[in-house]
């Protein structure tokens, strides 16, 4: 599921969700469906190889490999 930056159109709130192509994403303040999607900010380089490292474990443990490249895919163990 991607992740996209929404600001609520009735009580101006700013957020981000997580949305699959079936959802219709809805304010998390006021419960209203009017949201204009906003641009995403760019993600800094992580300057601390071993915080990425745990991030990408933990997603790999969810089953979200979204941020493995295909060699990390490919080399991960099948459980």
């Amino acid at each position: 599921m991607p992740l996209y930056s929404y600001e609520c159109r009735d009580c101006h709130a700013e957020f981000e969700l997580l949305v699959r192509a079936s959802d219709t994403p809805v304010c998390p303040s006021c419960g209203s469906e009017k949201l204009e999607q906003q641009v995403a900010k760019i993600c800094v380089e992580i300057k601390y190889p071993a915080i990425a490292k745990s991030w990408r474990k933990a997603a790999a443990a969810e089953g979200e490999l979204s941020n493995f490249s295909k060699k990390e895919i490919q080399a991960k163990p099948k459980s």
